[in-house]
């Protein structure tokens, strides 16, 4: 459902009970799109993505970037500490006009406006002073853009232009009884309402079509009018006086339809979600998908070298095993030179072959050995032990590059493990670090390292009180086992398979079966598992050793046990 002008209007009554009055603490703009202003300990987020524009308090935390951008400065300079003094809605329309009290450079009193405008790909943030003069705008638009509405620094804010329709909230019966003569009569009930209300969603209509009809698409000619008028004043009476229920309307599968500020009943097979209020409506209905796309989208450069890298190895590794292959040849070449050096004595230059008794077999059997007539039968037993020794020792450089390559196509494995799972930018920048001092620098551009990385490990709680830690990635895997870890403390991980390494915080105490089983099933969850039933080894950290040279995350270890857990988060990570 599109943030309309209905939703805006309950959103607000909302925001305004909560902040009004309040002191602009902070100010953060973590993406491009979004701004969030700290007011009494309540974050207002104002989203104006072109996806899911909106106005929201809300209580989800987000990484903000080492440097604000300019936009976010602007409006620190203007807006810090100013007061919210009023809130309102510009018509009945999808913009919205905050203003603040504060001080100038001067230490006079000073009036400063903020337009939120959410309207689809049009969507923006304005800064005016009290006169309606542009301070800042988040999203310029000049006259190469629109030659009819321009947003530069400088000029004076105009409104956007929106439909000539009648105010919902505000229309007579007189007025709904002539438009609905004057609108053709064959048309829909939808339509007629879409077509002559503004700034609600059509979703909205749908549902009072419904509410009135028992059904959404009937023509004006059969509806019953005045059930219609009924189920129309009903609906915007509860958003005029505050008879709302914020909720999200689910199908079968549980999955996520449309919100709205009532319920909405004209899904088929399908449930209602209420929620208190609308900050965690907006959190649950766009807090996870926006943390996804985001991530997602952050993560398309590493994610780019990771599966080109790794293909590059598959195909790298496919062909040193072919020539591995190839070099198996090699005893072959010994055998036709031991045959030909044991027949010299009746062979003589120019033969093509001959055949003698191949005495290796069981029981002995006559073969025909090949001969290059253009040289010696000693000549010819010379060239086959010189093709076997080369031939044997390539099999052994072939040995040792296959497995380094085997080693290096399991690293990336695991980073692209770890790159999936990753749930906060920090995290990504954890990984990206990884990879630059795992010899991949030369392939990300302009990247320069992190200083004092800090390490961030997921942690659980057992049921006995055990605190669990578990890496985000190979960087902090290394760093829990032979850093933060006792050595008496118990390391888990899947066996055989990419995933993360958990610790066991005990000491010398002996934890009991349900914590060893929490932990395990911990190990499980965080893996490339994809049985339910996981074979997951443990043993104390002393246990666990890391070769020379190895790439991050990689160990041995030894003295183990293995236990077989389901692969579920039995716990709740800690923040």
């Amino acid at each position: 459902m599109a943030f309309d002008a209905g939703t805006l209007f309950a959103v607000l009554e909302e925001i305004s009970r909560a902040c009004l009055g309040a002191r602009v603490e902070k100010i953060y703009q973590p993406t491009k799109d979004e701004v969030v202003f700290f007011l009494r300990g309540k974050k207002l987020s104002l989203n104006v993505g072109s996806i899911c524009p909106r106005i929201s308090l809300t209580d989800i935390s987000k990484d903000n970037p080492a440097v604000p951008p300019m936009f976010c400065m602007l409006l620190r300079k203007h807006l810090c500490p100013a007061v919210l003094v009023k809130i309102e809605q510009c018509g009945f329309d999808r913009v919205c006009k905050l203003t603040f009290m504060g001080r100038d450079e001067m230490g006079f009193s000073s009036e400063k406006h903020l337009y939120a405008e959410m309207m689809g790909k049009y969507s923006n943030i304005i800064v005016t002073d009290g006169k309606e003069k542009i301070i800042a705008v988040l999203k310029p638009i000049d006259f190469s853009d629109s030659e009819i509405r321009q947003l530069l620094p400088g000029l004076t804010y105009r409104p956007p232009s929106v439909p000539e329709k009648k105010n919902p909230l505000t229309v007579t019966k007189e007025e709904w009884q002539s438009a609905i003569v004057a609108y053709p009569q064959e048309r829909g009930v939808t339509r007629f309402l879409s077509d002559t209300f503004g700034g609600t969603a059509l979703s909205v209509f749908r549902e009072i079509a419904f509410r009135a009809l028992g059904q959404t698409d009937v023509s004006l000619v059969e509806a019953n009018k005045q059930a219609l008028y009924s189920a129309f004043c009903a609906w915007f009476s509860a958003l005029k006086e505050g008879r709302l229920a914020p909720s999200i309307t689910r199908n079968e599968k549980g999955e996520p339809l449309e919100y709205s500020y009532l319920p909405l009943t004209y899904f088929p097979d399908s449930s209602t979600e209420k929620y208190p209020t609308f900050s965690t409506l907006f959190d649950a209905f766009f807090g996870e998908r926006e943390r996804i796309e985001r991530i997602h989208l952050r993560a398309q450069d590493l994610l780019r070298l990771v599966t080109r890298t790794k293909a590059k190895l598959e195909k790298k590794l496919s062909l040193q095993r072919e020539e591995w292959q190839s070099a198996s040849l090699a005893e072959s070449y010994r055998k036709t030179g031991d045959l030909i050096t044991a027949n010299l004595y009746r062979l003589k230059k120019g033969m093509l072959s001959f055949v003698a008794v191949d005495y290796e077999k069981d029981p002995p059997d006559e073969t025909v050995v090949a001969l290059d007539s253009r040289y010696t039968p000693a000549q010819n037993a010379q060239k086959n032990y010189k093709l076997y020794a080369k031939a044997k020792k390539a099999r052994e450089i072939l040995a040792e590059q296959v497995a380094v390559t085997e080693k290096e196509l399991a690293y990336m494995e695991t980073v692209l493990h770890f790159l999936q799972a990753a749930e906060t930018e920090a995290d990504l920048s954890d990984i990206r670090d990884e990879l630059y001092h795992a010899g991949y620098g030369s392939k990300m551009r302009r990247y320069t390292p992190q200083k004092n990385v800090k390490v961030r490990p997921l942690q659980y709680k057992t049921s006995g009180g055990y605190t669990v830690l578990c890496g985000r990635n190979n960087l902090q895997n290394d760093i829990l086992t032979f850093k933060t870890a006792k050595k008496t403390d118990i390391w888990f991980h899947v066996k055989g398979l990419t995933g993360a390494h958990v610790i066991l915080v005990c000491g010398e105490e002996e934890p009991n079966e349900q914590d060893y089983t929490e932990a395990a099933e911990i190990a499980a969850y965080h893996s490339c598992a994809t049985t339910d039933l996981v074979a997951v080894d443990y043993t104390r950290v002393k246990n666990v050793k890391k070769p020379p040279a190895a790439k991050p995350g990689f160990v041995t270890y030894k003295t183990n046990y293995t236990a077989y857990v389901h692969k579920r988060e039995s716990l709740a990570h800690l923040s």
